[in-house]
């Protein structure tokens, strides 16, 4: 983390916060940017419906869709070189206990879907069988933190498994050749599996901690946008907003968006994946993308206690409802 930090910092001291910079395209429409976090996913498809159905356009904005490069989403985003960008929960709060810039202002999905997974041979049916077992990461202290929380419920050791680092193997070929189990997202890797028909045990992390109900993905932007150009952060996230709600009642003709934007992409997972997140996006939430204090400082509270944050926030200013439509 302190690396990612060091890193940010001095890209945002190198070009200073960005925000309200007037750039128009021959339309005579504001262009601005919005960096995904990862590859094109149906995470982003409110994005691409957006742009495809022209609702950024009606609301007088040019946007394009970056991939974050080695920089990242949240280092471009608080660095003012992207408007918008996707982010978490996590690591909004651990870059604002940096006093860095970057704010949520919409919640892509209202409640965390992720977990651990493992082939059913595996026999991984609960925290508890963790133990003995190898679990495959990226090397973030926060992993361990969670591995311990839900193996603590069950009176769980975890200095009786073992973690390694994954790399950028992905999980079909990981648990068929390093380890047991790892970290996902069900609404992908979960569907993908079963397309393949390989079939996984998965732990919800919610299933074990109301903390760990934290919002994974969400629309970021930087304190600079906020204050000197609202009315772009407004309008953005008017056109995203109808995007997301485009995809939670046609998700499959919102699947034939995406698919037309990123060819590449396997069209019977984004189908699958598509109508399996489609309730999960507002899910509970009185609107689409609505962020709510306790969630933020659940979270936070359990990081302090797991000793992953050096100090408290101010949750109200990592996130706000406030560019949502009435």
């Amino acid at each position: 983390m302190k690396k990612w930090l060091t890193s940010l910092l001095v890209l945002i001291l190198l070009t200073g916060c960005g925000g309200g910079a007037k750039k128009e395209d021959s339309a005579g429409l504001k262009k601005v940017s919005v960096v995904l976090d990862w590859t094109p996913n149906t995470n982003h498809t409110g994005l691409y419906v957006a742009k495809e159905k022209g609702y950024f356009k009606d609301e007088g904005l040019d946007v394009d869709i970056i991939m974050p490069g080695e920089a990242g989403a949240d280092n471009l985003v608080a660095s003012g070189k992207s408007e918008f960008g996707i982010s978490y929960q996590e690591s909004i709060t651990e870059a604002r206990v940096q006093d860095v810039p970057i704010v949520s202002i919409g919640a892509i999905i209202q409640h965390n879907t992720s977990g651990f997974a493992s082939p059913i041979e595996k026999n991984i049916t609960s925290p508890k069988d963790f133990e003995g077992k190898t679990y495959g990461g990226w090397g973030a202290p926060l992993e361990q933190a969670v591995l311990a929380s839900l193996m603590d419920v069950e009176n769980a050791d975890i200095n009786k498994m073992e973690i390694v680092n994954m790399g950028e193997t992905d999980f079909f070929t990981a648990v068929k050749r390093d380890i047991d189990f790892a970290w996902i997202y069900y609404a992908w890797t979960g569907v993908e599996a079963e397309l393949r028909g390989e079939k996984i045990n998965m732990i919800y992390l919610t299933d074990y901690s109301d903390k760990l109900d934290y919002y994974t993905p969400v629309i970021s932007t930087n304190e600079n946008m906020i204050e000197n150009d609202p009315e772009t952060v407004k309008a953005f996230m008017a056109a995203v907003s109808e995007g997301y709600e485009f995809a939670i009642d046609s998700p499959d003709e919102a699947a034939d968006i995406l698919i037309k934007a990123v060819p590449d992409l396997d069209p019977e997972l984004v189908k699958k994946s598509q109508d399996w997140l489609a309730n999960k996006y507002q899910d509970d939430a009185p609107r689409w993308g609505e962020q709510r204090s306790e969630v933020w400082k659940n979270y936070m509270d359990w990081m302090l206690e797991k000793d992953l944050l050096e100090k408290e926030i101010d949750v109200e200013k990592a996130f706000t409802n406030e560019f949502l439509p009435k």
